[in-house]
């Protein structure tokens, strides 16, 4: 079978399209036959080993090279077969969800998250879904505590997660503001933003506005500045650990947000997505439901990945990148 592979890390030029074996299926896991995946930063992170830090934090990231050599985390396809100790799928059953390897034509997953394919999406969307929905899922409900009638801020709201949080935080009843660049106004007003601030006209800082939940997910602005945008008794959540510099990146960010939290009446925190089955299952109800639907903003076959992985990196994408199998 063909799979995206890399033996070091670096640039995207260290992937490369090679034939493999297929993987083989645990007794709880099942062999996928993938129909498309999708990339997001954690991606970028596994392939360039950067910042330093994960390499020791990450378990699949060694010192010199990734222990897992295929790219790729979400997922969506047809079960080809289910190991001895499945009983929840079958083969030909469509499902979404994260595996290890899903830049390949086959890729094994623990069922525990896989959850069956929403009816009213075709597998590219399914594929944009899971990681990015969970993040913004889960920093919105868990750490950011959204009720209905609160006024949520969302920074990066064009992005890959910040599209997903737009749409739940409305689920959720709140009432939205996104931030993102010019090109990307008209795509949040879309997905149900109540207000939208252009950051390249205004600065949402400086507008003496306050928020019961911020959600920065563009990882450009220090903690004291998006304090400002804070209630008092309100949250401020970190998505990802982007910017800074090669050894630590962004941590140092959520590191003094986190150290930072007991003496303010503000909370602040750490953040790291899990990825849960529950929750995937929730993501999918609220698809099907109509509450959301996932943004994709440019599709790569998968000889492409290389192309797609500097899409992402110039840091600009609307929604989701997929890569079609």
């Amino acid at each position: 079978m063909k799979a995206i592979c890399q033996d070091t890390y670096g640039s995207p030029d260290v992937l490369e399209l090679r034939d493999i074996d297929v993987p083989q299926a645990g007794s709880n896991d099942v062999l996928l036959r993938v129909a498309a995946a999708s990339v997001h930063i954690g991606d970028w992170h596994v392939m360039t080993g950067l910042p330093y830090l994960v390499r020791i934090v990450v378990p699949d990231l060694g010192l010199r090279a990734p222990k897992v050599r295929v790219r790729g985390m979400d997922v969506a396809g047809r079960i080809e077969s289910v190991g001895k100790d499945v009983s929840q799928f079958r083969p030909g059953d469509e499902v979404m969800g994260i595996c290890k390897g899903s830049f390949a034509e086959l890729a094994t997953a623990r069922t525990d998250k896989l959850v069956p394919k929403p009816a009213n999406l075709t597998f590219e969307q399914a594929a944009a879904c899971p990681i990015s929905g969970l993040a913004a899922l889960q920093a919105l409900r868990d750490k950011g505590k959204v009720q209905p009638g609160q006024k949520v801020l969302i920074i990066g709201a064009g992005g890959a997660v910040g599209t997903f949080a737009v749409q739940i935080a409305k689920a959720f009843g709140a009432h939205v503001t996104g931030v993102c660049s010019t090109s990307k106004v008209d795509l949040v007003r879309s997905l149900g933003a109540d207000e939208v601030i252009d950051y390249t006209r205004e600065d949402f800082a400086e507008s003496g506005r306050r928020y019961d939940a911020v959600l920065d997910t563009a990882g450009a602005r220090s903690v004291s500045l998006l304090r400002r945008a804070v209630m008092p008794k309100g949250a401020l959540v970190i998505v990802g650990s982007e910017g800074g510099g090669r050894w630590f990146g962004g941590f140092g960010r959520n590191l003094r947000a986190q150290m930072l939290s007991p003496f303010v009446s503000q909370r602040l925190g750490l953040f790291a997505s899990k990825e849960r089955g529950e929750d995937l299952s929730v993501l999918k109800e609220f698809i099907e439901a109509g509450k959301v639907t996932p943004v994709i903003g440019a599709t790569y076959s998968l000889s492409e990945v290389p192309e797609a992985m500097r899409h992402l990196e110039v840091g600009h994408a609307r929604g989701k990148i997929v890569i079609t199998i």
